[in-house]
């Protein structure tokens, strides 16, 4: 082999290589939410938002489960980032969480959640309602 031979393929590897970590390399998206929650003991959420990724819009709907010691109603409307999707699907799944609150009249939140395929919420926002909450819940989302 001469030596421009094995230049010229190692080079290729190179391109190959960077092509394929440059194809693989995570992205973030936005997302707007908006989640109606209430409940007595076992408690429920719904509601939906807007997932903007690489220029496109996604509509979104949630819906999850608390269940611990769960007292109210509130709706908060949280906007923030969603990090580490390599596509708008990786964004849909189950986000858990366990925690407390307490929401009297209008209050700020803030939040950071993870799904089972590695993608990051981070969200903050405001709350409005009653709601006192000591549980595990989990918030699903999916594209529409």
């Amino acid at each position: 082999m001469t030596l421009k031979t094995t230049l010229k393929g190692t080079l290729l590897s190179f391109a190959a290589l960077a092509a394929s970590v440059t194809a693989s390399v995570a992205d973030t998206g936005y997302v707007t939410l908006t989640i109606y929650k209430a409940g007595w003991i076992i408690g429920g959420s719904g509601g939906g938002g807007t997932l903007n990724f690489r220029g496109r819009s996604y509509q979104l709907s949630t819906g999850g489960l608390d269940y611990g010691l769960v007292f109210g109603g509130s709706k908060s409307e949280l906007r923030g980032k969603v990090k580490n999707i390599n596509q708008a699907s990786d964004v849909a799944g189950v986000y858990g969480a366990a925690g407390a609150g307490l929401a009297v009249g209008k209050g700020a939140r803030a939040i950071i959640l993870t799904n089972q395929k590695g993608a990051v919420l981070e969200l903050t926002g405001k709350q409005v309602g009653l709601l006192a909450n000591i549980d595990l819940s989990g918030l699903a989302i999916s594209l529409k």
